[in-house]
Order: structure tokens, then sequence, then C-alpha cells
């Protein structure tokens, strides 16, 4: 893998007027890989997420992708780029059902929609089961699906999930990260930001532990596992430490 697909440099970015969360980080995505984020509560990890689409506002820096300056793009334009966001919290729309929900991520492409449910459908079989039910009736790990099903929609070829896992039960922690598997190797390529250090290590091709906005340490997800700084410093306080 040796085409660089997303990168950021030297981002600076915060919320509030001259307070930056990012001070100066940098992340690099190559087709077809699966980058892990991790790092201390406050570190910047989902900061960088939204920064990346352009829900944050870049001071500093810039990202491109495949080479073109996408700094600052608004959302919708970056979704029409081919990048997909997955937030955290408040990640499916309650009273639609599962159907409308995938609908409401192909909003720029509703001829598609047969084709593109069925192909969601192959990832998350259980979302065709449920079509009809609405979201807000459906399990977090069932709406965490519905989410990943929804950035799907368009067919991204960049999916920012952040924290895929928050909230699940250990069985449904190991399922989301199956899922994300399943979805980089269909040719999705991944940046994932998680508090589940380990598991998020051992799942990704490469991995950034951020500290305080910046990068801290960055290699492959089983160099990192086996890092004895990484494990002293920041393994044993993390989520599935």
């Amino acid at each position: 893998m040796t085409d660089v697909l997303l990168e950021a440099t030297d981002v600076t970015a915060g919320y509030l007027p001259g307070i930056d969360i990012l001070t100066g980080c940098g992340l690099t995505l190559e087709d077809g890989e699966l980058v892990g984020v991790i790092g201390p509560n406050g570190a910047g990890k989902s900061t960088l997420l939204k920064a990346l689409f352009g829900l944050v506002r870049i001071r500093q820096g810039s990202v491109t992708l495949r080479g073109r300056d996408i700094s600052n793009l608004p959302a919708n334009r970056l979704v029409a780029e081919g990048v997909g966001y997955v937030p955290q919290n408040r990640n499916v729309f309650p009273s639609l059902t599962v159907e409308e929900n995938l609908e409401m991520g192909l909003y720029l492409r509703p001829r598609q929609l047969e084709a593109r449910l069925a192909a969601v459908a192959e990832i998350f079989p259980l979302l065709a089961d449920r079509r009809r039910q609405r979201a807000g009736a459906l399990s977090g790990g069932e709406r965490q699906m519905v989410a990943m099903g929804r950035a799907l929609m368009m067919q991204p070829s960049v999916l920012l999930l952040d924290e895929p896992s928050a909230g699940l039960s250990p069985a449904l922690q190991d399922e989301a990260f199956l899922r994300a598997r399943e979805i980089n190797a269909s040719g999705v390529s991944i940046v994932m930001v998680e508090q589940n250090a380990r598991r998020c290590l051992q799942i990704s091709h490469r991995a950034y532990v951020l500290d305080q906005g910046r990068n801290a340490y960055t290699g492959t997800g089983e160099d990192l596992l086996n890092d004895p700084k990484v494990i002293e410093l920041y393994l044993g306080t993390l989520a599935g430490g």
C-alpha cells in the first residue's frame, strides 16, 4: 500500500477562539488501510475526526484527499467527495425506520437506493430484517449498525469512525470491531478513533497515539501493542487495557 488517500498535516484546530485542542497533529491514510487513533481522554481524538470532516475549523495545517486540499470543506461536500463519518453520539434518527435512516445517507443519489440497500444488507443482514422498525427502538449495537450502514450508502472511499464500541457490551464491542474489519476488507479505507485501545490496535494496520493534541507515537498496530512505552503510558489506563 503506497497510495496516500487522506493526509492531515500539522493540523491546529479547536472549538473556541484562541483555544486549540489540536496543536500540530498529523495523520496519513493509504488506500486499503484501517488506521487507529488512540490516546487518553481529552487528547483530541474525536476533534481530529471532526476536523477531517469539516465539523471543526482548521486554523493551521491542511487536509488533502488524493492530493487535493479539502481543508474546511462543508460536510455535504465531503460526503459527495467520498468521505463518510459515523459520530459517537446521536448517530441515528430515532423516529425514522431503519430503511428511512439508510435512505437519508443516499440523499445525493436517490436513484441508487435499492442497489445500495442490498449492498449494505450484505454487510449488515440484520438491517434488512429490521428495515421497517423504528431506529429508536433498536439496541445500542443495532443503532451502531444503522449509523455505519447509512455512512456506507454513498460508497465512500474513506470512513471516519468515532468510538464505534462506545457504550456497548463486551460481546457487542467485538461485533463492532468485526464489522469494521469487514467494511475495510470490502475496499473502504478507515480511520477509527477508539478508547478500547488494545482491541483497536489489534485490527489496525497502522495507528497513532495522540496526547495533548499532538502525535505522541505512531507505528503498526502490532508494534504499538508491544511497545513498552505505549504499554506503560497508555494501554494500562485506557479502556480495554
